[in-house]
This record gives C-alpha cells, structure tokens and sequence, in this order.
C-alpha cells in the first residue's frame, strides 16, 4: 500500500515522529443455546490510524477511508492535535526507540477458519452444545458460543519501516445451567488460542463441555466455604488472574510513569518469595495473546517482571521505554485502529516450579483447593487483591475432602506474594480478554501453576 507511505512522508515533515497504521479485521460468531441456533453475526471493518508526535506529546486520527483526501484529513488532525498538546503541556522530548523493519510476518494455523463453510461450523457447535445439554436431565440450560477473527496489519513509520502481518485467533465458550431439588449451580468452560479450526475439530473440546455440565451437577451437592486466613492451593487460572492483575497491570509503564500503583522505585525490591517467577511473553506459540508485532511494529519479547521475588523490569511501549531510557517490550497494544495504543500485557504467568501437584496437597495440613477463577480485581494503589472461584475442596492432613460452592479470595498483593512456598511443575495458559482506558480491549493469557500460599477466604 503505497499510500501509506506517502501519508507518512506527508506527515513526518511537520512532526518529531509518526506512524501510520492500516487494519482489516473479519469477525465471525455463533452461539448455539439448547440445540438452537441464536445467533450469527458475521462482520468485518478496516481503517487507517496516523499517529504524530511533537515534544512528546502524541496526536491520533482514525479513518475508515482510505482515499487520499480523507487520509490527509486525518493526518492534519494528529499534526494539529500533537502541536496544540505540545503548547499546552511541557514534555520532555522524545527520541523514538524503534528499529528499522521490512518484511511479512503471520500465525500459520493448521485449518484458516475461512475455508471452513458456514454450515459446517454451525453443525460442528451444535454438536459439541447437544454433549453439554444431553448429559443429564439434570441441566436445564446449555450454551455454547464459537468466534472466529482474522486480521491484517501494515504499519509505516518515518524512521523507514513497512511491515505487514496477519492474526487469526479462534474461541469457544460453553455454559451448562443443572437444577435439582430447587437448587441450580452452573460451570462453563473456554478455549481461546492464537489458532486455526482445529481448536473446534480438536477432541478435548469434547470431553470439556461434558466436564462442564457434569461440574454443574456436581455443584449441586457442593457444601459452604470455611472463612479465614488460610492455606490456599490455587489452580493456573487463580494464580493466573494473580499475576495479571496484580504485577501485570502495576508493571505496565505508562501506569507507573502516572504514579499509579504499588510498584513506583520499587525496581529491585523484593515483593514476593524467592519462588515467584512472574513473566510476559508474546511469543508463545498458540497462546491467546501472543502477537507478530505489537500496534507500534516492535517485535513481541520475553519479558521478566519479577525475578525470584524482586520486581526486575516493566512493560514498555515506544514512548515508555524513550523516558525511561529502556529498551521497547513489544507492549504497544491497541483493541483496533480506533483506539490509542497503550502498554499492555500479552501472556503473563507466574513460572512453574518443580512440585508436582500431588506433592503440594500431601504436604498440606489444612487448606483449600481453588479451582476456576470466574474474576479478579485489584487495587494497585492499596496493593489489595481479589477473585472468586467457581468452586474448591477442602484438604485435611494432606487429603482433598469435601467439595465446596463458589467462594473468595483476597488479601495485600505483597503479603500473598511472600507466603508463597511451593509452586507446582503442571503448567497452563488460559485465553482472555483485557480491558483498559475506555473499553480498550486486547487478547491476552493468563496462568501458569498451581502455587500454595496464605490468602483470606470468604463465603
């Protein structure tokens, strides 16, 4: 697209820097409730987004028109947005770390979901929703949601670079709903991957969605929580949202360049057990949130947040990384070209240790087993965590027990962190979705081991 580069010639001589950014994304979903199909929405946008930058201060325009005199439109707005910021607010001015970059880069799936016709997918969900709904007369509700998006990026810059890449990323969610005896629980599960197809046609999905409708009948026996300041075996999905939405936000640059969060000059402290291990990475491959390049066209990296308990380094963008005089991470990330690029997360994890899970619940007296985080919230500021689980078992003298309906966990971010004495050697990834700002959403992962350590656990 030789436009682009013209806009970017036409631009960078009024501005310090600017890229600009076309995008095409093609969106596909279907759910599928009780045997019946109730929706598909088949949609697709594309888009050009100018950024120019003056004094370190950025200006953005987004157009869904790619003739030249819409696009120079929009360039005139960043040009005059940056220089009317840069008048008003005194910025220090910023030398741009980005590399010079030619070159295509893709996701190779091993089945494009756009080869794949319609009623195939629709027989296919159908399929996989009459497991959940036929499992028992006991579930009452079942259904299952496929969604299906590929895109296409270019990206010039006034340093020289022309890169194109493409993403195609599939999910499936599914929800079973069992009633007995006046009572009614419900499980779900999910798998979402940097895939083709081939995560539908993939047999576990089976033996997922009969899970989830056999964990919501289960539920209904389930009895109350204990409460208290307890021993807490968390599940990858816990320990996960752990690592997110804790050290992940608070590590984001842009928010502790906003003071915001408990990790302002806490760089080489120690702020966990020296088993805590916590990592960003956007290159693992099939990962939900792994990327070819981030929205600014650095190269994703493997990035070490906390090394054995000491906070080690932040996640950058192009503009954090230029006033902390730090290398870009990969983190410039933006939900789609309406959107202003922030740093966030791709797949954050705490790292696996050597215990075997086994191991980690016979060295347990008296605890709880957390299993499927259903949310998580903190409060960086407060160094406060919590989530709450779908459900748990209790263990006694190293025995997994009574099984246990939905309950909480919480407490200081720090305090968690430090408590942790054994972290599992059974490693996993889970597919999510991250917002931030207004609405600003990204594809990202979370979790990793199972990690014991004292949390509060509430009904």
């Amino acid at each position: 697209m030789n436009y682009l580069e013209e806009l970017v010639e036409y631009t960078s001589s009024q501005v310090d820097f600017c890229d600009v950014r076309y995008e095409f994304i093609d969106e596909l979903s279907v759910r599928v409730e009780n045997g019946l199909v109730g929706e598909i929405r088949s949609t697709n946008k594309s888009g050009v987004v100018i950024r120019a930058m003056v004094n370190g201060t950025w200006g953005y325009a987004s157009t869904s028109y790619t003739d030249w005199y819409h696009l120079k439109e929009a360039a005139n707005k960043a040009i005059k947005t940056a220089k009317k910021l840069a008048n008003f607010f005194s910025h220090k001015k910023i030398e741009i770390k980005s590399r010079l970059i030619k070159g295509r880069l893709g996701i190779p799936v091993k089945i494009n979901p756009k080869s794949v016709d319609i009623r195939s997918k629709i027989e296919d969900i159908t399929a996989i929703n009459k497991i959940q709904k036929d499992f028992s007369p006991k579930i009452i509700n079942a259904a299952t949601f496929y969604k299906e998006q590929v895109s296409t990026n270019i990206l010039s810059n006034s340093l020289g670079s022309l890169i194109e890449w493409h993403e195609i990323r599939t999910s499936l969610f599914g929800y079973s709903v069992a009633r007995s005896n006046g009572k009614m629980q419900n499980s779900f599960f999910s798998e979402r991957k940097t895939a083709g197809y081939e995560l539908v046609t993939n047999r576990k999905i089976e033996e997922m969605s009969m899970n989830t409708s056999k964990e919501a009948i289960m539920l209904l026996n389930a009895r109350k929580p204990p409460s208290g300041y307890i021993t807490v075996i968390a599940d990858p999905s816990v320990s996960g949202v752990l690592a997110h939405v804790t050290i992940g936000h608070a590590s984001e640059a842009d928010e502790v360049l906003s003071n915001r969060g408990f990790t302002i000059n806490m760089l080489g402290v120690k702020i966990g057990s020296l088993k805590v291990t916590v990592v960003d990475d956007g290159t693992i491959k099939g990962a939900y949130g792994t990327i070819p390049f981030d929205n600014e066209g650095t190269f994703p990296a493997r990035t070490v947040i906390v090394d054995h308990g000491y906070l080690n380094k932040f996640l950058q963008n192009l503009t954090t990384a230029s006033l902390m005089n730090q290398k870009p991470t990969g983190n410039g990330r933006a939900q789609d070209f309406s959107k202003k690029v922030l740093v966030r997360m791709t797949n954050t994890f705490i790292q696996k240790g050597r215990q075997s899970l086994e191991e980690i619940i016979e060295s347990t007296n008296n605890g709880v087993l957390a299993l499927k985080a259903i949310s998580g919230t903190a409060d960086p500021a407060g160094k406060s965590f919590e989530t709450k689980v779908l459900y748990g078992y209790v263990i006694n003298n190293g025995q997994i027990s009574n099984l246990l309906r939905s309950f909480s966990l919480s407490g200081k971010i720090t305090e968690i962190l430090r408590s942790v004495d054994m972290i599992s050697k059974d490693f996993k990834l889970i597919g999510r979705s991250c917002g931030k700002g207004l609405g600003n959403f990204v594809p990202v992962s979370i979790g990793g081991p199972y990690l014991r350590a004292k949390m509060l656990v509430g009904g």
